[in-house]
């Protein structure tokens, strides 16, 4: 065990954070804590790091064991350049370096007496120097800069000339590289693209040592994490598995939790009730009778009410009017910012009803690409074609569709004039915002609070075609998984930019990958995507062409992409697949929906056999009872094959 966590208890202002909290973690563990913001993720690392105090309970690191920790926030400071940052971790080798070719020089003028002295030490340098790995030092410190995105033209750049999000990788970068038994990531994620994210998953879970990370991307965590560790209601409970075998943990317990909870509750009330008919009757025996159940309903050790999934956001997008079945044509566009060429002469559709995810690196034009269609910038040449009936919902992932001077109730009625008041207060409710609230300004607001009131004018605004630019940014997990269900219920039309795997893969059906100046097109969602793309990348050095994907415009298409000039009838089939899938998918959530409802009338009629089997006139019938436990047992039965039906069909729902 490398590190323990006993009995932490932590609270601000007399408001409890965390009660309770205990964990351990093994030398090779690969952890996860997770739960909503504010549930005191952030708080306990700073307990663990010693960077604040607990309450009570102790936190212990075993005997010389090192510990390193990344916060989100970087203040770091330095006149050096990038690469000499990263070097000063290897401060001891290079130092060790320098000896070796000091030595080197006084050898080739030494003594034969002094030779041998030299060459002793020279022989105790180098297997020092090669223990330590210093002959591929500067190979590793270039593998793990280039790893978190950084190109080698910026290895000279001065760290006080970074941007907030550079010096946090660059604080990642030196944490990785100082390699201590434990290392502690606070939303790493957070300023890293997809393809440094992808390498950083591939590092951790390489990595020689334990890693616990706090994170919102749920991909990332089920890649890394073999144990969660999830704070909910100041308390902490651990699973074993990744994010996903969690999550559905997690809803087994809370269903199971609740139903017990609920089970007690029409107990306690039964014998409330009976208590208070025996006494009605007021004589001796009943009073006494009264009496002897109430002692023993003061006994029971009354369960808690758990905490339900936080279903307070209510997210619902509708569009008001039905587009044409045309929604975007985007043709041969380009755009350059000086000598900068983002992209040339790409072209793409959208057809209604589709959900369309544009990934790509940071930097590729992903952002620009929603400005242009969105008019908030001019494309260098190309076309932008909106279909009939089109009206466009625009999320921005810098809020500039907020007015930061405005309160948030202003911010609703100013758009919206024919809301009262109430709708809304009720509006902004939905999202999380109470009482004296509204009338913040949306300058003092958090990211995450900017985030929800974008998504309350977007859910007003009844578009039919939804533009939004990395709209799961700031938001806690559970507030994505409602975002992903309102898009996955939407009925129009969505285009979306996104880092979160997790999200795409749940939400989209079709991806275009900004690469190289070029759009790639791949009919699925992200695990399709991977999969079509490892078999593009094989298929690129063996000469072969990996079907699903093509690259849909650019400079230079993809070695082994199919052409985007299809026939019409290859767009019939590939809407026509879609078609057959969406009705597939249909389909399944109906028999779902059926056995989830079977599962139900089931357990129903076992609680009522349970409830008959007790009843006077039946316990002492031993036919009846046996005609009861045989129908008890069938219902067993099948509910045991229900719940496998019920695994089985949860698959991708």
């Amino acid at each position: 065990m490398i590190l323990s966590v006993n009995h932490i208890h932590k609270s601000f202002q007399e408001v409890p954070v965390l009660r309770d909290v205990s964990f351990h973690i093994e030398e090779y563990d690969k952890a996860a804590i997770v739960g909503i913001n504010g549930a005191g993720k952030t708080t306990l690392l700073r307990i663990i790091m010693g960077e604040l105090s607990a309450d009570e309970g102790i936190v212990t690191l075993a005997k010389d064991k090192t510990i390193g920790y990344l916060s989100q926030h970087q203040a770091v400071s330095s006149e050096n350049t990038i690469y000499d940052e990263l070097l000063s971790v290897r401060q001891n080798i290079v130092d060790m370096e320098q000896r070796m070719r000091s030595v080197e020089l006084q050898m080739k003028t030494a003594s034969e007496e002094n030779l041998s002295k030299l060459m002793e030490h020279y022989a105790g340098l180098t297997h020092a120097f090669e223990s330590a790995n210093g002959y591929a030092y500067r190979s590793e410190l270039t593998g793990v800069l280039k790893g978190l995105g950084f190109e080698e033209n910026e290895f000279s750049k001065s760290i006080d000339t970074l941007s907030g999000g550079q010096k946090t990788r660059v604080a990642l970068g030196k944490l990785l590289l100082q390699k201590p038994e434990l290392i502690i990531l606070d939303e790493p994620t957070n300023h890293l693209d997809m393809s440094s994210i992808a390498w950083l998953e591939t590092y951790l879970l390489n990595y020689k040592g334990a890693v616990i990370i706090v994170s919102h991307d749920r991909y990332f965590l089920d890649r890394i994490a073999g144990k969660i560790i999830e704070l909910d209601n100041t308390k902490a409970t651990v699973f074993t598995g990744n994010y996903s075998a969690y999550a559905s943990k997690k809803e087994m317990l809370r269903l199971a939790e609740y139903n017990a909870y609920m089970n007690q509750q029409r107990e306690i009330k039964h014998q409330e009730a009976v208590i208070e008919k025996l006494r009605s009757f007021n004589r001796e025996k009943s009073i006494k009778r009264a009496e002897s159940r109430e002692k023993m309903l003061n006994k029971i050790d009354v369960l808690e009410k758990p905490t339900e999934v936080r279903s307070d956001m209510k997210l619902h997008l509708e569009p008001r009017i039905l587009s044409g079945n045309d929604v975007l044509r985007v043709e041969d566009i380009s755009k350059s910012f000086g000598p900068l060429n983002l992209f040339a002469q790409l072209s793409f559709e959208i057809k209604r009803g589709e959900h369309v995810a544009i990934i790509g690196d940071n930097g590729t034009g992903k952002t620009t690409i929603l400005k242009i269609i969105n008019e908030l910038l001019p494309p260098d040449n190309g076309l932008i074609r909106l279909g009939t009936n089109v009206e466009i919902g625009y999320y921005d992932q810098e809020h500039h569709v907020l007015h930061p001077e405005k309160t948030l109730f202003d911010e609703i009625s100013d758009d919206h004039p024919y809301l009262n008041n109430t709708e809304i207060r009720n509006t902004l409710a939905a999202f999380l915002f109470t009482g004296e609230d509204v009338f913040k300004k949306i300058s003092a607001l958090s990211g995450g609070e900017r985030g929800r009131l974008s998504l309350a004018k977007l859910m007003l605004s009844e578009s039919n075609f939804l533009i939004l630019d990395e709209p799961t940014n700031h938001l806690d997990i559970i507030s994505k998984e409602i975002l992903e269900s309102a898009l996955n219920a939407y009925t129009g039309t969505v285009l979306y930019v996104s880092h979160d795997r997790y999200f795409i893969n749940k939400t989209a059906s079709r991806i275009l990958e900004l690469n190289g100046q070029t759009l790639t097109e791949y009919m699925g969602n992200y695990e399709y995507y991977l999969e079509k793309k490892a078999q593009i990348t094989s298929g690129a050095s063996s000469g072969t062409t990996a079907p699903g994907a093509f690259a849909s415009a650019g400079t230079a298409p993809h070695a082994s992409a199919i052409s985007s000039n299809k026939t019409d009838s290859e767009n019939k089939l590939d809407w026509k697949s879609r078609k057959e899938q969406q009705a597939a998918k249909r389909k399944k959530e109906n028999d779902l929906k059926k056995c989830e409802e079977a599962i139900e009338t089931l357990e129903k009629r076992n609680a009522e056999i349970d409830l008959k089997m007790a009843e006077p006139e039946i316990c002492t019938n031993v036919a009846k009872l046996q005609e009861l436990s045989t129908e008890k047992e069938k219902n067993e039965a099948e509910l045991e094959s229900l719940y496998e039906k019920w695994e089985f069909l949860s698959e991708d729902n």
